[in-house]
């Protein structure tokens, strides 16, 4: 057994090494390349990993450390005003992104409810993409960056909500009532606990780095535990233990430390979702997907240029900013194998989502490097650090 772990994690390492290296030369999103190469060694290519069981576990850790580090640049209070600003122009976006994507399903042959949980995952833009394509300038210092982290945070949030949902489902009418209590007690003691017990340990040894990223490590973990046994999820109770570790002054170094450790171990996410694709099953979605792709992406696009129009944005602002979001996102493949595990999608409606999520991401990543100012611009005048 050990032997076998052993092998199949030097294997996943040595593929995505070489795969992502030759995405980087091609300048395409990396995500890509850890899915081609889950596809590559899974059964349906040279089947050198069969069993994926313990690296399901490993990639759950990778899921459960996104959110934490999506909750811990959220300080309550700017969670509050960033929600106020944009959570309106992201909700609309949201319905009009379901409507229609769902609506071209339900025209394809899809069942009614089968094209609403198709249409879902499309609601969300990558954060990986957007934020790795972004000038820095941009990002931490001009409006457009503000706007983009803004409607992510609002996406992600959305996305944990629907993971607990969508977790839940199939509990007695109680155990849905009872999920806001248990939902506000965790929280109630993440926030006293980081208050009292945690801020005044991570005090003590503020110039041990490692022993901080431990202490953060073993907090986020051991709150995902805690909302799993009391019948909510790790996911939630990461993003718990985020938020309430936003408010400490170390907030934002923990956030820079703790990336390298996401980023490990959401390659194994990427690479467990590979070794699902079915050649056959792509087959049998290639069409559906080559025509919901340009739409879905022409959809958010236009929806987000039309609200930014509105906000009284200049149309260079809207137009660049809408073309920047209007990819489907890493949380589109999280959501997605939730569903499928809720028995809410069929393998052909799995792999739509699948294969839609990835063309999207390869079509926006040459979009945006070919037009806009990014670091990994194809173009030399365009190319911004």
């Amino acid at each position: 057994m050990g032997e076998t772990v052993f092998f199949e994690i030097s294997l996943i390492i040595i593929a995505c090494a070489v795969l992502s290296w030759g995405a980087l030369l091609l300048r395409q999103p990396i995500i890509v390349a850890y899915l081609i190469g889950g596809f590559l060694c899974g059964t349906s290519g040279f089947g050198l990993i069969h069993d994926t069981a313990v690296l399901n576990g490993i990639s759950d850790i990778g899921i459960t450390l996104l959110l934490f580090l999506a909750g811990i640049v959220l300080h309550p209070r700017r969670l509050n005003e960033l929600l106020r600003q944009t959570l309106l122009l992201t909700l609309i976006n949201s319905a009009v992104a379901i409507l229609i994507c769902g609506g071209f399903c339900l025209l394809w042959g899809f069942s009614p409810v089968e094209a609403f949980f198709i249409g879902l995952p499309f609601i969300f833009s990558s954060t990986i993409l957007v934020i790795k394509l972004l000038p820095t300038t941009a990002l931490h210092h001009k409006r457009m960056g503000a706007y983009c982290i803004a409607i992510l945070i609002a996406q992600d949030i959305i996305a944990v909500a629907l993971l607990i949902l969508i977790g839940s489902r199939g509990g007695s009418p109680m155990q849905w009532l009872l999920l806001p209590v248990k939902g506000i007690g965790l929280i109630a003691a993440a926030f006293a606990f980081e208050q009292i017990i945690l801020r005044r340990a991570m005090a003590r040894c503020d110039r041990f780095h490692e022993m901080l990223q431990l202490l953060a490590l073993g907090w986020c973990l051991g709150l995902a535990l805690l909302a799993k046994h009391i019948g909510l999820s790790h996911e939630i109770g990461a993003f718990i233990a985020g938020v309430a570790l936003a408010r400490s002054p170390l907030a934002f170094f923990l956030s820079e430390q703790l990336k390298p450790f996401r980023d490990f171990f959401l390659v194994f996410f990427f690479f467990v979702l590979g070794t699902r694709f079915d050649p056959s099953a792509l087959r049998a979605v290639a069409l559906p997907a080559l025509i919901l792709c340009p739409l879905m992406m022409a959809v958010k696009y236009g929806t987000f240029r039309w609200l930014f129009s509105r906000a009284k944005e200049d149309a260079p602002f809207a137009h660049e900013t809408g073309a920047r979001l209007a990819q489907a996102s890493e949380f589109s493949l999280i959501l997605v194998v939730a569903e499928q595990r809720a028995g809410l999608l069929s393998s052909n409606g799995f792999q739509l989502v699948q294969l839609t999520t990835v063309l999207s991401l390869l079509i926006s990543s040459y979009i945006v490097t070919a037009r806009f100012p990014s670091p990994l611009a194809s173009n030399p005048k365009l190319k911004q650090d």
